[in-house]
């Protein structure tokens, strides 16, 4: 627990500081390589879930403190400690001598007994700051203002569950590799294994709790891959048929790339503009005994690497806030500004207007996000249809809203989808 605490505080100060969580997760795994996949495994667990209830917890400790507190790493620590306290089974004792230790070790020795008397403080008043903090919508919800006043904006009967998802575990979703297996073989393999899961559409799995990879029947041979149940749906989406050829921008990490090549026999060309990200796209189709064209490009700036063949079919999965994976990346909640959607709103014009004159008359072009921002999807593909006269926008299969846009679910991610033909 003294390490889970030590690094997890460091981890939530890096990334209120500005910081992307995978990359304060990576410094700290490089910084310190003896760490034993258990233990990185509850720091990771412990940091998401800091920032996850971030807004609550700031809440319930900002009462404990007779001033504010300016030193980043102790309050991160009493960030940390404050959400053991609440969410985990640890016995609390421990988890205020740990932070203690913790606030010695890390030069912040003069601050161990300012933790002790906060986290025992909360301890005596746990249940009535807990009920103090409910009555913010910041302590309720776990979101920026901004973010809740968007969300209420937009979606007016949905917008409490919409944050409140946010705040939850993402589920488990295998993507069921039909031409290796079936999803009810493979369901029969993970009872053999005493993993729980179900399928409610024979094409995916959900488990009831997370797993390894290495724990997945096969998962090495390309049976099953992990990809969430509403990215899943962007391939099925496209109409593929054989003989196509398929261009997927902003390919990495390749999820929908290999979806896409396990459905027909296509050419596909995937770009990805990350030489190292691009690599986890081989490393997938690899898996899957796959082969597309790799390239390493902008998807905005085609003239670069385009060899002047039309596509049947583009998948465009622009840039975005990634605002409908908050629960998978929690820090996004704590990083985004609200001024932010200009840019994005630039990058993906750019990249639409860009790609369109690459699809061949009578192709398709699905735009697609994982975002539950209006400027980003229905407003973004609102101008597209302006900017393009040749630009008809297509129905949506029965699965997918009619408007486009999956909300964040227990079952699937948020992400918005859609589909254009080019009429000439």
């Amino acid at each position: 627990m003294l390490a889970t605490q030590k690094f997890a505080s460091r981890i939530v100060a890096s990334v209120l500081a500005g910081q992307n969580l995978n990359e304060a997760l990576n410094k700290v795994w490089r910084e310190d390589p003896s760490l034993l996949p258990r233990q990185k495994g509850a720091i990771q667990d412990v940091s998401y879930g800091t920032l996850r209830q971030l807004g609550l917890i700031e809440s319930i400790l900002k009462p404990l403190l007779q001033k504010p507190l300016h030193e980043p790493e102790l309050k991160a620590l009493l960030l940390v400690a404050i959400y053991q306290l609440q969410f985990s089974r640890a016995a609390a004792h421990a988890i205020v001598d740990h932070a203690v230790t913790v606030a010695t070790q890390t030069g912040a020795g003069h601050g161990k007994g300012l933790v002790n008397g906060v986290l025992r403080n909360f301890l005596r008043q746990k249940n009535d700051l807990f009920n103090m903090a409910q009555n913010s919508e910041y302590g309720q919800y776990s979101h920026p203002a901004w973010w809740i006043s968007a969300m209420r904006k937009t979606y007016p009967k949905q917008w409490r569950n919409i944050l409140l998802a946010n705040n939850q575990h993402p589920p488990m979703t295998l993507r069921v590799n039909l031409n290796k297996t079936t999803a009810a073989d493979y369901l029969a393999l993970l009872a053999l294994d005493e993993i729980g899961a179900s399928s409610s559409d024979g094409l995916s799995i959900q488990l009831q709790s997370p797993v390894g990879v290495d724990r997945l029947p096969h998962f090495f041979d390309g049976w099953v891959s992990v990809q969430d149940l509403g990215a899943q749906y962007a391939a099925r989406i496209l109409d593929i048929q054989d003989g196509q050829r398929i261009l997927d921008a902003c390919a990495a990490p390749g999820g929908k790339s290999g979806h896409i090549l396990e459905l027909k026999k296509v050419a596909l060309t995937a770009v990805d503009n990350d030489a190292i990200r691009l690599r986890r796209v081989q490393e997938n189709l690899d898996r899957l005994e796959q082969t597309a064209t790799l390239v390493l490009g902008d998807a905005g700036q085609p003239d670069t690497w385009w060899d002047g063949q039309l596509f049947d079919r583009i998948l465009a999965d622009v840039p975005c806030s990634a605002s409908g994976v908050v629960r998978r990346h929690p820090d996004i909640k704590w990083l985004r500004r609200s001024g932010d959607f200009a840019g994005f709103a630039l990058q993906q014009t750019q990249m639409l207007d860009a790609l369109w004159p690459l699809v061949a008359p009578g192709g398709k072009l699905l735009y697609a996000t994982c975002s539950v921002f209006a400027a980003e999807n229905t407003e973004a593909v609102s101008a597209f249809s302006a900017r393009h006269a040749n630009a008809k926008q297509l129905p949506l299969p029965d699965f997918i809203p009619a408007d486009g846009q999956l909300l964040p679910t227990p079952e699937h991610d948020g992400f918005f989808y859609a589909l254009f033909t080019k009429t000439a």
